[in-house]
């Protein structure tokens, strides 16, 4: 965008060697924000899936004894608790399998 209105800058009101000059800064910048942007873009991988879900904590909405639901960023999960939990209990979530979450309650290490 820089580049273009550079561009009709040098065409339409700066004198000729002005004009070049504007138009090369005008595409440096440009180069220099796309190169920028598209670093900013790739720094981390995007977390998606089941991945996603893995160390969130949640609420159980019933008890965990050891299956039951729980609830996480708005949404209810079946989940497996092997210690067991009961309903209110915050918990995390250690792994995914299939559609059910593993969970264990948040103050247990």
């Amino acid at each position: 965008m820089l580049f273009l209105i550079a561009l009709a800058l040098a065409i339409f009101v700066l004198p000729r060697p002005w004009g070049l000059i504007v138009v090369g800064a005008g595409a440096a910048l440009d180069i220099a924000e796309t190169s920028i942007f598209w670093w900013w873009s790739r720094r981390r991988r995007a977390l998606v899936g089941a991945e996603a879900l893995v160390g969130a904590t949640g609420v159980a909405s019933t008890n965990l004894w050891p299956e039951g639901q729980v609830k996480l960023n708005g949404e209810i999960w079946s989940a497996r608790c092997l210690g067991g939990c009961d309903e209110g209990t915050e918990v995390i979530v250690r792994s995914v399998d299939g559609l059910t979450l593993v969970v264990d309650p948040a103050g247990s290490a």
